[in-house]
């Protein structure tokens, strides 16, 4: 599927969607700038990428059109996005800079979930702080020898 960006070259379009999680207790609009904001950052989404318009993403996630509104309207006001009338909505040109208070939030919100998704998978806290350890730079030691030093 082509794809007219900002600069109005023609692309392919990016396989970017929304998805929802209904029990995550973050409002919907919440969570809609969160998913663009993560996918700028993880490099899903770059400057001059378009997203799915008001009404398309309404439809997909069968919500309402005015929360979508929301939700873009935040980002355009913090410059994470431009929307051109007539044209759509682009992911903006510019390093967005966030406050201290705004990262903390985001981090506690993504280790809650983190937390929550692998509880329930039945991981408990110490495998998962492990598992973290084991991501860090630097880091020699196995896996196999944090697995021996929780059987100890």
């Amino acid at each position: 599927m082509k794809q007219i960006t900002q600069s109005g070259q023609i692309g392919e379009l990016q396989a970017f969607a929304f998805r929802l999680d209904a029990h995550s207790g973050v409002p919907v609009y919440r969570q809609l700038i969160d998913q663009v904001q993560a996918a700028i950052a993880s490099g899903a989404l770059a400057a001059g990428d378009q997203l799915p318009t008001v009404r398309q993403v309404a439809v997909d996630l069968a919500i309402n059109p005015n929360t979508v509104l929301r939700a873009y309207r935040e980002m355009e006001i913090r410059g994470l996005l431009d929307s051109q009338q007539g044209s759509g909505t682009f992911i903006a040109d510019r390093k967005i800079e966030y406050s201290q208070a705004e990262q903390d939030r985001k981090l506690g919100q993504l280790v809650g979930e983190f937390i929550s998704r692998a509880g329930s998978a039945g991981f408990t806290l110490q495998q998962l702080i492990s598992a973290l350890r084991e991501l860090e730079p630097g880091n020699n030691i196995s896996r196999q020898q944090h697995i021996k030093e929780e059987e100890q």
